[in-house]
């Protein structure tokens, strides 16, 4: 091994173990009888090939993902002129070497490897290597890695929000998760998930701050559309967080990728603040950051084109907000956002949906009862059900019309894509396209609505004929 000198990967293509196995692939179809040849020792054996002392570096593969030990093309070509001076023979320079393009653009330490102890280390680094490249291609928003983790129906997906103070950025007012567990559902039978019957959810205000809501981006503690809200002490949410992670995780690894794949709309800011926090994530964990999936997916030309509040048409690298996300997969998302347990929810949703959506049943939440008494109980059955997924989609000038924010939005949690800007929630109001409203700023309605208020309207006309009767 070397010192650990670091040279760019650029050039360093070829596989090397490949090298040797082309040239026995070489001299078996052209009947060469290299084991009579004066350099035919060489070939013996691997490790005797090695022995030639071979500077490598470990990459992975763009396309694959896999980790290689490769050489450059310049180092072949020295092997071959040593052949041609040491014994008056010429080796072809083959077209069939394993030739990959390396993923990583930084610079990696450079080793020489001249015999099987040497290449036995360096082959026991490759799945750290691939573990660290899928990680950062995964939390870039990569499709086809997403998808690949998606389909082996071995994780456990977990998404989580947090709401924090506008006042204290150091106090937490809520935690909200949701989590499918791929694999239990598949040994039972079940796929793909059904949201409501297969969404592990839960929902955390926290006891210090019950009275507290954000005024400049409003929040909505107590309108929970996915089960029952729980009152906690301050103290207590780190490890209820801690517990929940532990509870679906499998041993850290650092050649093995955890069971447990982190997901959120802006991820950036959730990670950092459970740091902050003091809850442990195992470093083999997964972060799935959907609002940089949906981009990559769009920029990739997989969703469509698509025009903003304006007319104009999105923006390759821009990111949507997750109700604006929603609404473009076909959502009637009849829910408040700004409520961490079910921007969680959304947060899962829009996952599946953007990878199987004809597949993926609409969620059918409940009406929260508003008020200190969701403490004990916020669910109440809605009387209507979500329309079919296949709900048209009203457009302007044909194309959808999303909501749309600055990439740099992502790495702040006051400011993430589900939150909306400048205390006004940009909200859909034919379908995605943005509308500032004063009456409830921060709630997203979807289509096929008309708005919150006509909907408790009915509900309490329900309630004053049946007390009449």
């Amino acid at each position: 091994m070397s010192d650990f000198t670091l040279v760019d990967p650029r050039g360093w293509e070829y596989d090397l173990q490949s090298v040797y196995s082309a040239y026995m692939s070489h001299f078996q179809f052209h009947n060469i009888l290299w084991y009579e040849k004066t350099w035919g020792h060489l070939f013996e054996t691997f490790n005797l090939f090695l022995g030639c002392s071979w500077p490598v570096i470990i990459v992975t593969d763009t396309w694959t993902s896999k980790a290689h030990i490769v050489t450059k093309l310049s180092h072949i070509q020295s092997f071959i002129k040593m052949i041609r001076t040491r014994f008056g023979e010429t080796l072809p320079l083959l077209d069939n070497f394993l030739k990959i393009t390396p993923y990583e653009t930084s610079t990696r330490p450079l080793r020489t490897i001249s015999d099987m102890l040497a290449y036995r280390k360096a082959h026991s680094t490759l799945s750290g290597a691939a573990l660290v490249s899928l990680k950062t291609r995964i939390r870039a928003g990569e499709p086809k890695f997403i998808q690949q983790l998606w389909n082996s129906r071995e994780k456990t997906f977990l998404a989580i929000d947090f709401e924090w103070s506008e006042r204290n950025a150091s106090s937490c007012l809520e935690w909200g998760y949701a989590a499918v567990r791929c694999n239990n559902l598949d040994v039972l039978g079940i796929w793909p998930p059904d949201p409501n019957e297969n969404y592990r959810r839960g929902h955390y205000v926290v006891q210090e701050y019950t009275n507290v809501q954000n005024k400049h981006c409003p929040t909505f503690p107590w309108e929970y559309a996915f089960g029952s809200t729980q009152v906690i002490p301050k103290v207590k949410l780190p490890m209820i967080i801690q517990a929940v992670i532990s509870s679906l995780s499998s041993p850290d690894s650092d050649t093995r990728a955890n069971d447990l794949v982190i997901v959120a709309h802006g991820a950036h800011g959730d990670i950092k603040r459970m740091v902050e926090m003091g809850i442990k994530l195992p470093s083999n964990v997964h972060v799935i950051d959907t609002a940089s999936f949906e981009r990559e997916l769009f920029s990739g030309g997989h969703r469509g084109p698509m025009v903003d509040s304006y007319g104009k048409p999105r923006a390759l690298k821009a990111i949507i907000s997750l109700p604006a996300a929603l609404a473009s997969l076909g959502v009637d998302a009849r829910w408040s956002f700004h409520n961490s347990g079910n921007d969680a929810f959304s947060s899962l949703l829009a996952l599946q949906m953007l990878i199987d959506r004809d597949n993926t049943k609409a969620p059918i939440p409940a009406i929260p009862r508003r008020g200190r008494n969701a403490e004990v109980n916020t669910l109440r059955t809605r009387s209507w059900s979500p329309g079919p997924m296949s709900i048209p989609i009203p457009t302007q000038n044909s194309l959808p019309v999303v909501s749309v924010y600055g990439i740099s939005d992502v790495s702040m949690n006051t400011s993430s894509p589900s939150r909306g800007t400048a205390g006004n929630h940009l909200t859909p109001n034919d379908f995605g396209s943005a509308r500032r409203t004063s009456s409830r700023p921060n709630t997203f309605y979807g289509i096929g609505t008309n708005n919150r208020n006509s909907s408790m309207g009915d509900l309490l006309s329900s309630m004053q004929n049946l007390r009449t009767t």
